[in-house]
């Protein structure tokens, strides 16, 4: 049954500012990275982030105590410790809408992990979309040059691929039943939070340079990429179908890729600008696959 019509509206409009909200966090990402260093910087974003979604849990009167912690565990290692690093790492060096692009290449990993992992074949219209994402992949990646930022790149992948890691978790739990989003999402992100800690202790860093602007950095990514924007995300599966969700997460990468131009003055080259539009392509025709009825992606991991 369709939602009606008021409702359908606000969600979208949650949607649209969702989209702004974790757009401009890669940029509050790069700016924070001059203040930390990356595991620094992960680890003061995630568990901080958790506490309060559990708080959030506590208001809402949902039940707080885990179910199945090892699976919790391995979701908070690639969809916090891992993601949350790596894109950091990324953004060290990176550009801003280049490592954007590259992150939001996960439906393309997630297509090629739901074949061994959940026994889903590619089919149809998702070969034009694989060859199109591998096509900008290799593009934006530009592995003949291997100067500059191309570490970074390939931070941004993996990224991308601890993404569709923990989109397949999630959707062969969803499938098994006993799944509540909210509960999962505080869960793994304080498991995958605290292994992120331990890693900042044991890693060596520079110190923390503690100012008024870094402090609104975090605050950023706390209350408003994390939380505010996970109720958001709740909010909008509640009140629209997931294939409109999914499609409308695909705007964060063209914002962030504004943004940046922006903020930064970032100006890809043409090979470089090539490759973002077939990698856009491709999650264009991925999500048109969605809402037809063929989920291939988890649009429940929507992921800042």
């Amino acid at each position: 049954m369709p939602p009606p019509a008021s409702s359908a509206r606000r969600a979208l409009a949650a949607l649209a500012l969702l989209s702004l909200i974790w757009a401009y966090n890669w940029i509050m990402l790069k700016e924070g990275l001059q203040f930390a260093d990356p595991f620094d910087f992960a680890a003061l974003r995630t568990a901080p982030g958790a506490l309060l979604l559990f708080a959030a849990m506590a208001w809402m009167k949902r039940p707080l105590a885990p179910r199945q912690l090892p699976r919790l565990l391995l979701l908070g290692l690639f969809q916090t410790t891992g993601f949350v690093c790596f894109i950091c790492w990324a953004l060290v060096a990176g550009a801003v809408g280049k490592t954007t692009v590259l992150v939001y290449t996960f439906p393309f990993w997630t297509l090629l992990f739901a074949g061994p992992l959940l026994g889903e074949r590619i089919r149809g219209v998702q070969w034009l979309a694989v060859l199109s994402a591998a096509t900008g992949l290799l593009l934006v990646l530009e592995p003949w040059n291997f100067g500059g930022s191309f570490a970074s790149r390939v931070y941004a992948v993996l990224a991308g691929v601890c993404w569709a890691a923990s989109s397949v978790i999630v959707k062969r739990w969803r499938n098994e039943g006993n799944f509540d989003l909210l509960s999962v999402t505080a869960w793994q992100m304080l498991l995958g939070g605290i292994v992120g800690i331990v890693i900042a202790w044991l890693v060596p860093s520079r110190p923390v340079a503690w100012t008024g602007y870094f402090a609104l950095v975090l605050l950023y990514g706390i209350m408003l990429g994390s939380v505010a924007g996970w109720l958001l995300w709740l909010y909008i599966l509640k009140h629209l179908p997931a294939g409109i969700a999914s499609l409308g997460m695909m705007a964060v990468p063209a914002l962030g890729v504004l943004l940046s131009k922006l903020k930064y003055g970032e100006n890809p080259g043409g090979i470089e600008i090539t490759g973002m539009l077939l990698i856009g392509a491709s999650l264009a025709l991925l999500s048109w696959f969605t809402l037809r009825g063929q989920e291939s992606i988890a649009p429940e991991i929507g992921q800042e």
